[in-house]
């Protein structure tokens, strides 16, 4: 079985593939402190919890948080007595190109969602990640990456407006009932969501006067259903992209035989 371990900013996300399918998730706060014996501890105790029967040979891991990847590679070894692939580094192949500018880093997150969104839509998207960034993400038509745009993220901006105006309260963001609001809370909400609405509306259809072909946009991320709300903003959602783009990245190392 397969353990894929997704490192974001803000969580990691840990999921067992058994071949088929992905039979558990669990999530936890991202923290480069957290030690490998901690991560078993709990991943141990949440396996055990739901009865599910795992043999892990295998470990496959993309993280935005380089000081996470060493205790989940003494992880990996200790316990589940396996190398990891870690994604973005040169041991780890991937099934589509990079086309950037020479010597720029792309984070792995960005290209796990390009294979997994080539992989279900085929080529020309654009990929919006609503994470602790919202990020664009462009896959030409035969699934290369081929650059994108990052912008602060939902959450990001919700709490610089409360921590630089000390005016304004800390809210939760959702879709407003109306645009114009009657109170600082609505105001903001308004203020925040179709702020976003506007920001990726603009941005994808700046990205296909730039490419001029027909694309499809894609979400995914966790605010990602918040926004599924705007009418035709996006042509499909995803929940689960990253965790399929880092099971078919794993299949292809393994047939291209990479070695353990």
């Amino acid at each position: 079985m397969l353990l894929a371990v997704d490192c974001g900013n803000t969580n990691t996300v840990f999921s067992i593939w058994d071949g088929e399918r992905f039979i558990g998730t669990w999530r936890t706060a991202t923290d480069w402190r957290r030690t490998a014996d901690q991560y078993f501890v709990w991943l141990n105790t949440l396996i055990q919890a739901q009865g599910i029967k795992t043999d892990i040979t295998d470990v496959i891991i993309s993280s935005t948080v380089p000081r996470v990847v060493f205790n989940l590679r003494v992880l990996a070894d200790r316990y589940y007595n396996t190398r990891p692939l870690v994604v973005g580094k040169s041991d780890c192949l991937l099934p589509v190109d990079v086309r950037v500018d020479e010597g720029t880093a792309v984070g792995p997150d960005r290209l796990v969602n390009t294979v997994a969104g080539f992989d279900h839509y085929g080529g020309n998207l654009v990929m919006v990640d609503f994470g602790t960034a919202t990020t664009f993400d462009v896959v030409a038509e035969d699934g290369a990456y081929v650059g994108g745009v990052i912008a602060p993220g939902v959450n990001l901006s919700l709490e610089a407006l409360h921590q630089a105006a000390a005016a304004l309260p800390h809210v939760d963001i959702s879709k407003p009932e109306h645009v114009i609001g009657t109170n600082t809370v609505a105001c903001m909400q308004s203020g925040v969501f179709w702020g976003y609405v506007g920001l990726v509306r603009e941005i994808c259809a700046q990205i296909k006067v730039e490419r001029d072909v027909p694309m499809k946009i894609i979400s995914t991320g966790g605010l990602a259903p918040l926004f599924q709300q705007a009418a035709d903003l996006f042509d499909a959602y995803e929940d689960d992209l990253t965790m399929h783009g880092l099971q078919i990245i794993h299949k292809y190392n393994k047939d291209n035989g990479t070695p353990e």
